[in-house]
């Protein structure tokens, strides 16, 4: 049994992977800022019979995040898992971006990401064991058309989890990336907006938007995105990259064998934007 800590759990895969954590045994502690949501997952568990600590909380309230640990470390004296899946999307020809709204997808994703991995890292520490597994994107390694600003919140949860591998590794704490192409959630479509008429963006992002659309009906469903996070979630030592579906597989396979300009062509036909 585990008791592992989830972040971003109301909807989708985090609240699938929740479940299943919870009908095999293992304790379940997290937070959302989706009120609605929680307060329905709490009654499904409670329904099931779970042992579960669920809590209304944004990920940009600081302290809020160290009460949340307290409490957590309270009634359960330890967490063995951390996994960090909150984010949200940020979509847009980075010349017409709003830099004020990008900055909050920044510190949602990046600072969010950062809080909750460092809130329990130090008993992780004392006690020489955990793992600290925080959800990427494919767009962390390889940067999307009119995404800058969500792949530069990617890549810079990529280089924070590389980076904090070497610092805690000799205390027995294992670190992994989670990194999805797509997952058949709305997630992406509530963020797809096309540019005004008249911006010289416009005919390309709406390609860009149906081409990506239309690859979503085909994605990964996030019963069995859950069903890939746990083999990470479970393994004693899980590897630092986790592509979690065919996409991202192969994209990030091609991506360190090919040549950067064929590597553009291959992306800008995938997306119908040659």
């Amino acid at each position: 049994m585990q008791v592992v800590v989830i972040t971003g759990l109301a909807q989708g895969m985090g609240r699938e992977v929740a479940l299943r954590l919870a009908a095999s045994g293992d304790v379940v502690a997290g937070f959302d800022v989706d009120a609605a949501g929680i307060e329905s997952l709490r009654d499904e568990m409670k329904v099931r019979g779970c042992d579960t600590l669920l809590a209304t909380l944004d990920v940009c309230d600081r302290a809020g995040i160290r009460s949340f640990r307290d409490e957590v470390l309270r009634k359960y004296g330890h967490v063995d898992t951390v996994l960090s899946n909150v984010g949200i999307g940020f979509f847009g020809p980075f010349e017409e971006v709003d830099l004020e709204k990008a900055a909050r997808c920044v510190e949602i994703n990046v600072m969010g990401t950062a809080a909750i991995l460092q809130a329990f890292l130090p008993q992780m520490r004392e006690r020489r064991s955990g793992k600290l597994i925080a959800v990427s994107s494919l767009v962390g390694q390889i940067p999307f058309p009119f995404e800058s600003i969500y792949s530069a919140t990617k890549f810079a949860v990529e280089g924070l989890v590389a980076s904090l591998r070497y610092e805690v590794e000799p205390f027995g704490i294992r670190v992994a990336l989670i990194q999805p192409a797509q997952v058949s959630t709305r997630f992406a479509a509530k963020i797809h907006v096309l540019p005004p008429e008249g911006s010289p963006y416009r005919e390309r992002v709406r390609r860009f938007i149906a081409r990506d659309e239309a690859l979503i009906q085909k994605a990964l469903d996030p019963a069995s995105a859950a069903e890939e996070i746990l083999r990470v979630v479970r393994a004693e030592r899980p590897r630092l990259n986790n592509p979690i579906d065919w996409q991202s597989r192969i994209f990030l396979a091609l991506n360190r064998i090919l040549p950067q300009r064929i590597r553009d062509i291959i992306l800008l036909r995938q997306m119908d934007i040659h």
